[in-house]
């Protein structure tokens, strides 16, 4: 039995609990404050959020990380892109040598333009940096709540450290594969949540399948774009936390930032649909990042650039998806900067020596 301290009583830190209980692990689990744990400890997680599920007696809830972090060999962080570096501070006092340190956020920190294992990577002692692995896939809590089946990539610059990550992870249900290319798998979970919000604008649209599948691949091709240029594999991003996750994110109901892009689809303000909203949609911040890493690297990438200016110019969804189907046609790996052709003749000339 291992001892497993999650960090945030988010959905997916309270899945991830959950998962962590059945294979009879001992699990702490960290609220912000001691009205929160108590309300969990009594009541159980919210049921409109978690229904039918009760937490099992092998979790702990604790709003005090002493208690939190007491011995435990590994630490998951399942928490807004934006709260990661205040909540890895805290606890970076107790991260030893043998900790394993687990990020399960998806998105990209404004202000620094970082990943979060850079963040995290950062605030802890830095001979304790190849400790750090990431989480990422195509994993709706409420199905996995339900024990439906599905899989997940942990990446590490270390290769020991993914996989003594995936065995912890790895569940009857819950597949989890490894992957060196830590900047492709946290940038494929991070960026697919822009395409996201495309998506629900083109469902609450009515633009039907053929634009949203167009949306979704000419998405894909950009999130690879500009995770070369940041030092990415591409082949990453064909595959779970890549394809796998835009997959998941653009067609289901269950997808945060999918709602968001509906909602404003529908003339809803975006403040108004936020705060009606009891969790975060990552790719809100994440497409101002994204936008500042184009616009530093001369990295062209309309759906971004047209997302950004539907959240924060007040741009209207109608008009700025029009023109995104609308749009200039030429070779559809072509754009500013791009290395994408040139990765492909590259390939091509070494087949024909």
């Amino acid at each position: 039995m291992q001892k497993v301290a999650i960090i945030g009583t988010t959905s997916w830190g309270i899945t991830l609990a959950m998962l962590q209980a059945g294979k009879g692990n001992s699990v702490r689990l960290w609220a912000r404050t001691e009205r929160e744990a108590s309300r969990l400890r009594k009541k159980g997680p919210d049921p409109d959020r978690f229904p039918d599920v009760k937490l099992p007696e092998t979790v702990t809830i604790t709003s005090k990380l002493d208690e939190a972090m007491h011995e435990v060999s590994s630490v998951i962080l399942p928490v807004p892109s934006s709260s990661m570096r205040q909540n890895i501070s805290q606890i970076s006092g107790h991260v030893t040598k043998t900790t394993l340190i687990i990020s399960a956020a998806k998105g990209l920190e404004i202000g620094s333009n970082k990943r979060m294992s850079q963040v995290i990577a950062e605030e802890i002692n830095p001979r304790f940096a190849g400790n750090i692995c990431v989480l990422s896939g195509p994993n709706l809590a409420r199905e996995i709540l339900r024990n439906l089946p599905a899989a997940a990539v942990v990446a590490s610059e270390d290769k020991n450290t993914a996989k003594k990550a995936q065995r912890l992870l790895t569940c009857p249900s819950f597949c989890v594969f490894t992957n060196s290319d830590i900047i492709g798998v946290e940038l494929g979970g991070a960026l697919k949540n822009i395409i996201a919000l495309g998506a629900g604008i083109a469902d609450g649209l009515g633009y039907g399948d053929n634009a949203k599948a167009a949306f979704m691949t000419r998405g894909l091709t950009e999130i690879t774009a500009l995770g070369m240029a940041l030092g990415a594999n591409p082949l990453t991003f064909s595959g779970l936390a890549g394809l796998g996750d835009v997959i998941t994110t653009c067609a289901s109901t269950l997808s945060r930032n999918h709602y968001v892009g509906t909602e404003l689809a529908r003339g809803r303000p975006l403040a108004e649909i936020l705060d009606s909203m009891t969790e975060v949609a990552e790719g809100i911040n994440t497409t101002m990042v994204a936008q500042n890493l184009a616009q530093q690297l001369g990295l062209e990438m309309p759906i971004t650039e047209k997302i950004y200016q539907v959240l924060y110019e007040d741009a209207d969804p109608r008009h700025a998806a029009g023109e995104l189907m609308g749009g200039n046609t030429r070779h559809e790996l072509s754009g500013r900067r791009w290395r994408l052709f040139s990765l492909f003749r590259h390939r091509r000339r070494n087949s024909v020596g």
